[in-house]
């Protein structure tokens, strides 16, 4: 942080202040503040952003120890604790303005935290962490949530191979390995301005954590399959999928979204997929849906949640949702599951995963899915179909991924074989 400077400490308070209001996606309100600051350089945009996330990922803590909660005092608690810079450095590199701020900061008393202060989550959230997983291994999750994502890459099989690829980035003296859970995944230390970069141009890769890596290679499918990829979304996992096919079958992308859908489309157009229909439907009920009744061998839903599992690259997003909420979602995704099921030809599967690391998302949508269809479906041990090294079953039938034991994004499947 040897660039920090008054204008740079200025900027990066402005754009914490906005981002405070928790009106918008952390990534919008950066994204918005930087085209109406031009005057902002490549080398400053990176650390305004790093200190910005750090201080939404950090809120409660910071708050605490600042005994404030306004952003020139929160940006300084997190220069000072998260950063580790000194406070008489930042005297020396902030305006003077904010001396007074850093003076308070100095004389404020380290309170006592409470676990969910210490790592910054609401206090709903931490009583469905605690319950869920107790304070040792909820403690552990919670603190991993608080780390930065991986910068992570899958490889499309259709056009080259993972050890083309490492080879290709290590020739240009970039940091990458593979990774270690999925057979098609890369790990890279940083972003290395992958959208101008050839191999993203060509299609050869594509930015996807190693969990939702995994999360498309537990539908299993094959080529000549007829797949339906239920909430698509923008493609993350409908390319991944098609790349499994070998470019062969029909693979169904459907989403409510057009804006979603839209952004699917350059995406194929580079991954040299041709097996691929996106089609924008208004509802699980849509009657196009239907014509597909029986005839599916798998079928993916990677179900709208509160999104809780990607906390480390969508940090605000634990302030912006309410405890209310998961109710509401969670019918939601139950309509959703019935809704697919319907396709599932027999012996054929059906996936359910969400990024959430809540059971109510999780195994309870199942379990009321499984006592509304009992003998239509059964359960299969998700994680052993796997044969994944580093994935056990961990006792359940299902697969669950966690930040802190896995190194990627939470991520929980379950999946239902049509009987």
């Amino acid at each position: 942080m040897e660039s920090l400077n008054p204008k740079l400490f200025d900027a990066t308070v402005a754009v914490t202040k906005e981002l405070l209001k928790l009106t918008s996606p952390a990534d919008s309100v950066l994204s918005n503040y930087f085209k109406k600051n031009r005057d902002l350089g490549s080398h400053e945009r990176p650390l305004i952003a790093d200190v910005a996330y750090s201080v939404i990922r950090n809120k409660t803590y910071l708050e605490k120890i600042s005994g404030s909660k306004e952003a020139a005092m929160i940006c300084l608690a997190a220069f000072n604790k998260i950063f580790g810079l000194s406070l008489t450095y930042l005297r020396n590199k902030v305006p003077k303005k904010w001396h007074n701020s850093i003076q308070k900061l100095a004389e404020e008393p380290l309170p006592e935290l409470r676990p969910q202060d210490r790592y910054s989550i609401p206090d709903w959230l931490w009583q469905k962490i605690n319950a869920q997983y107790g304070l040792d291994k909820g403690s552990k999750l919670a603190q991993a949530l608080l780390s930065k994502a991986s910068f992570d890459l899958r490889v499309n099989q259709v056009h080259t191979s993972r050890k083309r690829v490492l080879a290709e980035l290590a020739s240009e003296g970039i940091e990458a390995t593979a990774t270690s859970l999925s057979p098609i995944g890369i790990r890279v230390k940083e972003n290395f301005g992958i959208q101008k970069h050839r191999l993203f141009l060509e299609g050869h890769i594509e930015v996807q954590d190693e969990g939702s890596q995994i999360l498309a290679q537990l539908v299993d499918a094959k080529r000549g399959h007829m797949v339906v990829d239920f909430c698509a979304g923008a493609g993350g996992k409908t390319l991944a999928l098609g790349a499994m096919m070998g470019n062969q079958g029909r693979l169904y992308a459907y989403d409510v979204s057009a804006k979603r859908l839209a952004r699917l489309k350059p995406r194929l157009k580079r991954s040299g997929l041709s097996n691929v229909q996106t089609q924008l439907i208004g509802s699980e009920k849509d009657p196009r849906i239907q014509r597909l009744a029986g005839k599916i061998d798998r079928v993916l839903i990677d179900a709208p949640c509160t999104g809780l599992g990607t906390l480390r690259r969508n940090p605000d997003m634990k302030w912006r949702q309410a405890e209310a909420d998961i109710s509401t979602l969670t019918d939601k995704q139950l309509r959703i599951l019935n809704a697919a099921s319907t396709l599932v030809k027999k012996d054929g599967l059906l996936v359910y995963g969400t990024c959430s690391i809540l059971r109510d998302e999780n195994e309870a949508v199942i379990e009321r899915f499984m006592n509304e269809r009992s003998g239509k479906f059964e359960l299969i041990d998700a994680a052993k179909s796997l044969g994944i090294e580093g994935i056990d079953s961990q006792n359940t039938p299902y697969l669950k991924l966690l930040p802190n034991t896995h190194g990627c994004d939470g991520f929980f499947a379950a999946t239902l074989k049509a009987i």
